[in-house]
């Protein structure tokens, strides 16, 4: 019996990124019900699902325009921005980073394509 290869060197986050992504949604869960007027997040679920989804979108827009600006700083500010908003929202619905993560590994190998076609119409 062999050992495993190392995985090779990649530009991928460390292994540490889903646990800051689970460490966020519970700081994010935790808001919940908290102070609006103490913490952004609260205000966020004090006002409701239509005004964290209505972030969503705001942020998914700016993604979009800064890709098309081409600033590779800008862009990862706003996606974390989206991610975060994300995060939230996810958290509206009793959702976590780690089931998104995990339909994600459910995809990995299968072909974009096929993927798509499986889905039910």
């Amino acid at each position: 019996m062999s050992a495993s290869a190392p995985a090779p060197m990649t530009d991928a986050a460390p292994l540490s990124s889903t646990d800051s992504l689970a460490r966020l949604a519970e700081v994010i869960a935790s808001r919940r019900g908290g102070d609006p007027d103490k913490s952004y997040v609260a205000r966020l679920f004090h006002k409701g699902t239509d005004t964290i989804l209505k972030k969503v979108g705001e942020e998914a827009t700016e993604v979009v325009i800064a890709a098309k600006d081409g600033d590779p700083a800008k862009i990862v500010y706003e996606v974390a921005d989206l991610w975060f908003h994300s995060i939230v929202a996810l958290a509206q619905f009793g959702l976590t980073p780690a089931q998104v993560i995990a339909e994600l590994e459910r995809r990995e190998g299968l072909s974009g394509l096929a993927e798509f076609a499986s889905r039910p119409r």
